[in-house]
């Protein structure tokens, strides 16, 4: 059969043969991860068959005879007759992002042949009325081989390469499996690592997500246009979008599960921008959000989008016994105590929580195991808390841009309701038991106490009483900025001025530079470090990153890169990050800042006036006649 590509792996791989099998998952489970038109798939079927069973996934006798040649080519007659190496066979629903097929189900039979390393694709498309035509142009096989018992190779073969039919989507083109997937399956075999967490979207129906989503983004997609905060607002927007897609998505699983007719209430604690709060109250469930500080976007939402300014000290005075979900979507110090608000809330609360940021109920959170990553010993802290709390806890990722994508969910209780009161027992043992002398205090979740969410105390017996969230610290309502923003303008200028003539004093070569201008030598940023006192280094170590976030700050003067510090060169398209031979600034253009080299630089700016983006003296200088903003505050 027709070989398309071939690729060895690089050196000795002793992952292998292992190490294929889960790189072949990879792309029968997640496909979506290289083709990026994909949402993902649905499996269903899994069985072990033989050649003779094939023939029953073959509907036409003639291709089944072309195909089952296929796919035994290489095996003496006796090894065909015997059917001593069976099949692993296993259906996949192809789920694109975007429907262009309308009822139309584009299917695979993907038959894993274990003994001799090999899998094979049989796409078959099949109509509403079950009617099912097989792809033969479409059919290939992924065979890994041991070369001259040294060499591992991948291998591509297609049973008709001149028929191959792409659209783009569900049918990618043939060069693009032989230079796109199978390098990247080289790679994941050689690493064969398993991954910290499950696969995205593990608790859904994918197909329902990606319909639902492609719902809700062109529904919100607007929101962009007219975001007023300082946060990115296609990051923001698309990430609320694709967290309430998850969340509308369980819940109408649930209330299919449990026979629901209602849709479920919510309170989302530390909503934010409450973009999340809108979006789920507009597609039908009440609830509202809070908050410690009100954005500018709420008042664009709506009298029905309900969102309130206020902050909670976790406690028996502010539970919610009549929400059915409690959200906790980046909910910084807030986090670990939702679980436990849920379970003191009601035996029927449930709750949903993005954990980001690190943090204990009373502080920080401290590391204690060096095998894992932060982020996942920090899941598994809260997945304790949960199941400490009661919870029966399930852990998923979202398709959301970030970099903590994990979620738990607490759908359902472990211990029956009679056995409350035990089970608030544990829940106290554990919560008094992170309470260490040392704990630091910190700034806290955004919410505070407030009459009208009081519910009452309860009994003393076992049961939570006013002190259960003495010692957290809601964070103040006015967040301190510590990027080094803030900091004087004076004292700013002189650790760059002091910088830059150490850069400039160490007369590097320009790196074959025709030029002579001086860009200078490079210093890591603890040599630079050393070239301050001690004071300047104590200011600094307040800002968040510190003497590098300053540097960086200071772009127009410094290049950053590796931990080392150079000074930068604006003709210079690899230090500039822009076009060299760039068109002259337009003639009126603001000039709001002076250049630091054109006034500072021993020989001056190294670009012409009407090159540079900063103004060469005061006739240069055009200040915008628009009010200064004021010093952003950070998103919750």
């Amino acid at each position: 059969m027709p070989k398309v590509f071939d690729l060895k792996f690089p050196g000795e791989c002793k992952t292998l043969p292992e190490g294929f099998w889960s790189a072949v998952d990879v792309w029968i489970k997640k496909p979506h991860v290289v083709n990026k038109r994909l949402c993902g798939v649905k499996e269903t079927e899994s069985e072990d068959v033989g050649s003779e069973a094939l023939r029953f996934l073959l509907d036409d006798p003639g291709l089944s005879r072309d195909v089952l040649s296929f796919l035994t080519s290489g095996l003496s007659p006796a090894q065909t007759h015997e059917q001593e190496t069976p099949w692993s066979s296993s259906v996949r629903t192809i789920i694109p992002k975007v429907s262009c097929y309308g009822s139309n189900l584009h299917k695979e039979v993907i038959l894993k042949d274990l003994g001799r390393q090999q899998v094979t694709f049989l796409p078959f498309e099949e109509d509403s009325g079950g009617q099912v035509c097989l792809k033969r142009g479409n059919i290939y096989q992924i065979r890994l081989l041991h070369q001259d018992c040294e060499e591992w190779a991948l291998e591509l073969h297609a049973l008709a390469p001149d028929a191959w039919l792409s659209d783009g989507v569900a049918y990618p083109k043939l060069p693009w499996l032989s230079t796109d997937l199978l390098p990247k399956l080289v790679r994941w075999a050689a690493e064969c690592r398993s991954g910290e967490f499950r696969s995205t979207l593990s608790l859904l129906p994918v197909e329902k997500y990606s319909l639902m989503y492609q719902q809700l983004k062109e529904k919100y997609k607007a929101m962009v246009k007219i975001w007023p905060e300082v946060t990115d607002p296609e990051k923001f927007v698309y990430e609320d979008v694709a967290i309430a897609t998850y969340l509308l998505v369980l819940w109408a699983e649930e209330r299919a599960e449990r026979s629901l007719t209602a849709r479920q209430s919510f309170v989302d604690l530390g909503c934010g921008n409450g973009l999340l709060v809108h979006i789920l109250t507009n597609e039908g469930h009440a609830g509202k959000g809070i908050d410690v500080r009100k954005r500018k976007i709420w008042d664009m939402y709506g009298s029905q989008t309900l969102l309130e300014e206020k902050a909670i000290t976790p406690s028996e005075s502010f539970l919610f016994p009549g929400t059915d979900w409690l959200i906790g979507n980046h909910s910084d110090e807030l986090t670990p105590w939702i679980p436990v608000i849920a379970a003191r809330s009601s035996y029927s609360c449930r709750y949903f929580v993005l954990p980001c940021c690190f943090f204990d109920f009373y502080g920080k959170y401290q590391r204690r195991q060096c095998k894992k990553s932060q982020y996942k010993e920090y899941i598994d802290f809260i997945a304790e808390v949960s199941r400490v709390s009661g919870f029966n806890t399930e852990e998923d990722c979202l398709r959301i841009p970030s970099t903590k994508r994990v979620c738990l969910v607490g759908k359902s209780r472990n211990y029956q309701l009679p056995d409350e009161a035990e089970a608030e027992q544990r829940r106290a043992h554990y919560v008094e038991s992170r309470q260490t002398p040392s704990a630091v205090t910190v700034q806290g979740s955004g919410i505070r106490n407030d009459a009208d969410c009081c519910h009452g105390s309860k009994d003393s017996d076992g049961t939570p009483g006013n002190s259960w969230g003495a010692g957290f610290q809601p964070r103040d309502r006015v967040e301190t900025v510590r990027n080094c923003a803030a900091l004087p303008r004076e004292f700013v200028d002189s650790v760059v001025l002091r910088v830059a003539n150490a850069l400039l004093g160490m007369t590097e070569d320009s790196g074959g530079s025709s030029s002579d201008w001086n860009r200078g030598g490079s210093l890591s940023v603890s040599e630079v470090a050393g070239l301050l006192e001690q004071e300047t280094l104590q200011l600094l170590k307040k800002e968040c990153g510190g003497l590098q976030t300053l540097l960086k700050n200071n772009h127009q003067v410094f290049r950053v890169e590796g931990g080392r510090v150079y000074i930068r060169d604006w003709r210079d398209r690899k230090s500039s990050r822009v076009d060299t031979k760039r068109k002259p600034v337009a003639p009126g253009a603001l000039k709001t800042r002076p250049c630091w080299f054109h006034d500072h630089h021993p020989q001056r700016c190294p670009l012409p006036a009407e090159h540079c983006a900063f103004a060469h003296g005061p006739d240069d200088l055009r200040p915008s006649t628009r009010p200064l903003k004021k010093i952003k505050k950070a998103a919750f």
